[in-house]
């Protein structure tokens, strides 16, 4: 049988060599038999509109479906802001709510008159029905420095309007941002949605490293990580810093909130070093330097004399800080001083704050760095309301801002320094984050 099998073959392969397009034609017809065929055989199926027809019946149980409630009252819900000008109505009506009860029961409650009439800044939540009626009102409120929040209900019962006070604890989460400095650091804040509060924070972080009246400029930017504080959910007020990064003047200064065990806490570089120097940069928050330390043209003698201090511009009221901690060793009027305050602080060092329009300390008083001394007048020898600042030591007078420059600084101890090194890594990583929410922005 192979054999036949492979002449076969051969034969086959011969003559396709000899006729190829006779071989190939043969093959079509071939194909084309087959095909018939099978199409014949399909034509044998019978035709489908011959086909025989059934109907079938079968009972299908319905399915119970629940009874459809009255169609619900509408509630409506809206937060917002109280502020110092606010009246029950004047209130209600932000709130959309248009209820004169609501409005009187406001009027009539004494906490509602202590916390919310008058006040700025409180949350307060509403709840309406589709007549815009009172069904629930909610005020959040927190003091200062304090962990925990007050929550006052107002709910309409069957009975009429009822209140409810409870306290609960703050929840603390973290909040990013950045910006860039165009004109001020209050501006670049307010552009980036960061609150003031949090500004007047990092102004205070680096002032031992930056002059905040004359030394920022345009294209200066920074990034800020801070706590915000937060009561069912809603923003109460801003807390610490936690950690920030300033480049000024093309040069980077970072800042870390670090709290060793027992110990009060502080913003240190990335080195370990505090940033709280002995000495504050200025004793005012912001302001700027009308005269140096330097010769100068007196305005009321009229003659060139050394001007041994530094003299700020500030509206009348500014608050003046102590550049540092002391004791009060002179507050009242001297000479052409005006209301004047001098603090005496370690190593023979003296700070003298001049022409004030009053004075906020006693003599023998402790101060700490930061402490409000007095505010800003024209008193004594001055041509408008300044403050002028000198730094002594021992009796000498020297240049205040290198003074502030040239104070020392305490470091992270060596226990703490692996917890330290974590929170750094840690604290790094957000800065990157915040400062990517303003090129996001940007983009």
């Amino acid at each position: 049988m192979l054999p036949d099998l492979l002449a076969f073959t051969q034969q086959l392969q011969s003559l396709i060599k000899q006729h190829p397009t006779r071989v190939m034609v043969g093959i079509a017809a071939a194909l084309s038999l087959i095909g018939g065929g099978a199409v014949a055989v399909v034509n044998l199926s019978p035709d489908a509109s011959q086909l025989p027809l059934r109907q079938v019946v079968e009972s299908v149980n319905t399915l119970s479906l629940p009874s459809l409630d009255k169609q619900k009252t509408l509630q409506l819900f809206r937060t917002d802001t109280t502020r110092s000008s606010d009246t029950a109505e004047s209130l209600l009506s932000r709130l959309g709510v248009n209820d004169a009860e609501a409005a009187a029961f406001l009027r009539n409650t004494p906490l509602a008159r202590q916390q919310l009439l008058g006040r700025a800044g409180r949350t307060v939540s509403a709840e309406v029905d589709e007549n815009n009626r009172l069904l629930k009102l909610v005020a959040r409120w927190s003091a200062d420095n304090s962990d925990q929040f007050t929550r006052w209900t107002v709910k309409r019962e069957a009975s009429g309007l009822t209140q409810q006070l409870e306290t609960a604890p703050l929840t603390v989460t973290t909040r990013l941002g950045s910006g860039t400095i165009q004109s001020s650091l209050f501006a670049a804040t307010d552009d980036a949605n960061i609150p003031d509060s949090v500004a007047s924070q990092l102004a205070d972080v680096f002032s031992g490293d930056i002059d905040f009246q004359r030394a920022l400029r345009k294209g200066d930017r920074f990034s800020v990580v801070y706590e915000s504080l937060e009561a069912d959910g809603e923003t109460l007020r801003p807390g610490r810093v936690l950690s920030a990064e300033f480049v000024n003047a093309g040069k980077t200064l970072q800042a870390f909130w670090f709290q060793e065990s027992g110990n009060k806490g502080g913003y240190y570089n990335a080195e370990g070093k505090s940033l709280r120097h002995a000495y504050l940069a200025s004793p005012l928050a912001f302001s700027r330097i009308t005269s140096g330390f330097k010769m100068r043209f007196h305005p009321i003698l009229q003659t060139w004399k050394a001007h041994l201090g530094v003299d700020y511009a500030a509206p009348t009221g500014t608050p003046v800080r102590s550049v540092g901690q002391g004791v009060v060793d002179f507050a009242g009027v001297q000479n052409g001083f005006g209301n004047v305050v001098m603090i005496k602080h370690n190593s023979g060092h003296t700070t003298v704050y001049a022409h004030l329009s009053r004075i906020l300390v006693a003599r023998g008083q402790s101060v700490t760095q930061g402490q409000t001394v007095g505010l800003v007048g024209q008193t004594g020898w001055a041509t408008g309301p300044h403050l002028h600042f000198e730094f002594r030591v021992n009796g000498q007078q020297k240049d205040p801002i290198l003074m502030a420059r040239e104070s020392i600084s305490i470091e992270v101890s060596a226990a703490a320094r692996d917890a330290f090194k974590r929170l750094i890594a840690q604290s790094r990583t957000e800065l990157t984050a915040a400062a990517s929410v303003q090129n996001t922005n940007a983009e």
